[in-house]
């Protein structure tokens, strides 16, 4: 479900205590705030509460009484919110190598409003898609990387991520490692994607490896970075079945369509605030 244009997100989360759906609600009703999409969920292992509403403001609605109203209500919880505006827009950087798919996908879905952000900016370590970038007047940043020096490099990107602003970086098929220092300072707004094949297939070529072992099943797994390679919290995926008349050329064009959509899915879901950590894990709401 898409977010509509007019209306505030309140996302918040708090340990499992009785009343926190009534805090949230009671409070919203008291400020003459109507609701029009509520998610909730209570983990009874880790015993803590998320909640996420949309909902339109009164007239005469005050942002700052109310987000002062809200945190002496939830002050009692332990509660910790969030509120977005309408219409808000996320800067977003996106990092790519060669591949071209995933970077055309988000572009267009950006173009077409379908993805409510503000790309700001295109790093690379390869010239190869700066005309892709330059087409939707979007600035391109190519920094090679060297081996010997990596991270003068990743300071370059760093420095691109902080001059923009950027609240998101959304890494479409860039085939590097991050450093653990980058993958620090990027923690719970940085978004990945790779295929999912079982079973797993690693290093050159792992679309031929799954044709030749037969596969049946192809995905692409979107996800939080974290210091772990292909491994941090995942937000969304995908998968197709697949047969003995695919050959690697179709498993490779099948794993990019989902890989697209998986990571648009992903980048959706953070945007409209419907994300939330929990501890490795994931909540979308």
């Amino acid at each position: 479900m898409s977010r509509a244009p007019d209306t505030w997100i309140l996302t918040a989360d708090c340990p499992s205590v009785l009343g926190t759906v009534d805090a949230v609600t009671r409070y919203l009703f008291e400020q003459g705030c109507y609701v029009t999409e509520h998610h909730s969920f209570d983990d009874r292992l880790s015993s803590r509460f998320f909640i996420r509403v949309e909902f339109r403001q009164p007239d005469g609605f005050n942002e700052a009484s109310f987000r002062a109203g809200l945190a002496e209500r939830g002050e009692a919880f332990g509660m910790i919110f969030e509120l977005t505006a309408p219409n808000y827009r996320p800067k977003v950087v996106i990092m790519v190598s060669k591949a071209d798919h995933c970077l055309n996908d988000l572009l267009y879905r950006q173009r077409i409003n379908q993805l409510s952000m503000d790309v700001v900016a295109v790093v690379s370590n390869h010239p190869d898609l700066e005309p892709l970038a330059r087409w939707h007047d979007i600035p391109y940043y190519h920094f090679p990387l060297d081996p010997n020096d990596k991270p003068s490099q990743e300071a370059k990107v760093m420095q691109v991520i902080e001059d923009t602003g950027a609240e998101l970086v959304v890494l479409a098929r860039y085939m590097q490692v991050l450093s653990p220092e980058l993958c620090r300072k990027l923690d719970g707004r940085a978004i990945n994607i790779h295929h999912s094949l079982l079973p797993g297939f690693k290093g050159a070529k792992p679309y031929h490896q799954a044709y030749n072992k037969g596969v049946k099943l192809v995905g692409a797994t979107a996800h939080y970075i974290n210091n772990d390679l292909d491994e941090g919290p995942i937000i969304a995926q995908g998968v197709e079945v697949v047969d003995h008349s695919h050959y690697p050329e179709d498993l490779i064009a099948k794993g990019r369509d989902i890989e697209g959509l998986t990571l648009a899915r992903a980048v959706g879901y953070h945007i409209e605030r419907r994300v939330f950590l929990n501890a490795n894990r994931t909540v979308v709401l």
